[in-house]
């Protein structure tokens, strides 16, 4: 695939019976990388697959997916993507073999020998290469969403769209399935929609957060952790900081610096506009005052719930 962007939208919109479930969106999702597309109940993220997968038609706006118009090369789009909706069905009584083997022939005809070798490497890719002859029944939780994901992969495709893939399993079921996802960054592009947060922070490399429609952040992951306020640290001290806390503060690199007071001890977040000169410099003029101990200190790292929070109930506006 020579596309270095497998997706890019065009103030793509949709709107049902005038309520606008999608603003006019514009992303771009790089080939082989795992996009995290984030958002409440309602923020417009089924819509906005459902227009890249060409279930639907936008309202205005445009969407093209390897180079080409989604709506007018839907057929040959979708070709090239494997789907994995948000509670994938099986037939129960197939194995897990037969799961697969049904699902490839669509795509491929032959020879036997490429059918068998193409589903023996699906079952290594997800895990599942000792439970071939299990019937689907048979699997848990887990075992049928690693399942759900080989058969979306088992096309070879250039795009993989998933809707919420570890949405109802146990923290084992979770790890799993990102496992296969970290797996899947050398053969594909990963665009997957999802509310645990937690699971985005381990395995994205760019995220999309909406809310009621809107696009409200955009961007590479460690920018989003980065936080809004640039570079902060934190600080906990024990002792008397009054005259120590003043002269930071007064330092022309520190832009604002907030304490708070608990079970006898200080913790400052310090916000600075130099962050080599911070990174030389501060530690060094708090630890000046010999009556102070420093219990802590380190760049502040957001955590993506905090950032997620923040956007959804502030209605703060990002983008990139």
């Amino acid at each position: 695939m020579n596309e270095t962007a497998v997706i890019r939208t065009y103030g793509l919109s949709k709107t049902y019976d005038g309520v606008e479930a999608l603003k006019p969106l514009d992303l771009t999702v790089a080939a082989n990388s795992i996009f995290g597309f984030l958002g409440p109940n309602g923020a417009g993220k089924t819509t906005t697959m459902k227009l890249l997968l060409g279930l639907i038609r936008p309202t205005s706006g445009s969407a093209t997916i390897f180079g080409m118009d989604s709506v007018r090369k839907s057929p040959d789009i979708r070709a090239r993507i494997g789907y994995l909706p948000q509670e994938p069905r099986f037939y129960e009584h197939h194995t897990v073999w037969e799961t697969l083997d049904f699902t490839l022939r669509f795509f491929f005809k032959g020879p036997e020998q490429a059918i068998r070798q193409r589903i023996e490497e699906m079952l290594e890719l997800v895990g599942l290469e000792g439970k071939a002859e299990r019937t689907v029944k048979t699997l848990s939780g887990g075992e049928q969403q690693r399942l759900g994901i080989a058969q979306a992969q088992v096309n070879y495709p250039d795009l993989l769209i998933l809707d919420e893939p570890a949405a109802s399993l146990d923290p084992l079921g979770r790890r799993d399935v990102l496992e296969v996802l970290s797996r899947l960054r050398k053969h594909t592009t990963v665009f997957y929609s999802t509310h645990i947060l937690d699971d985005v922070q381990k395995v994205s490399d760019t995220v999309a957060i909406l809310n009621h429609g809107v696009l409200a952040a955009y961007g590479p992951i460690e920018t989003l952790l980065a936080g809004s306020s640039g570079v902060v640290y934190t600080v906990t001290l024990k002792g008397s900081t009054g005259i120590t806390r003043a002269r930071v503060a007064s330092l022309p690199w520190v832009r604002d610096l907030q304490a708070s007071e608990r079970e006898g001890q200080s913790t400052w977040t310090v916000a600075v506009s130099d962050e080599a000169t911070a990174e030389q410099q501060l530690l060094r003029t708090i630890l000046a005052d010999t009556g102070l101990v420093v219990t802590s200190f380190g760049r502040k790292r957001y955590e993506l719930e905090e950032v997620f929070t923040n956007i959804v109930e502030g209605g703060a506006h990002g983008g990139k």
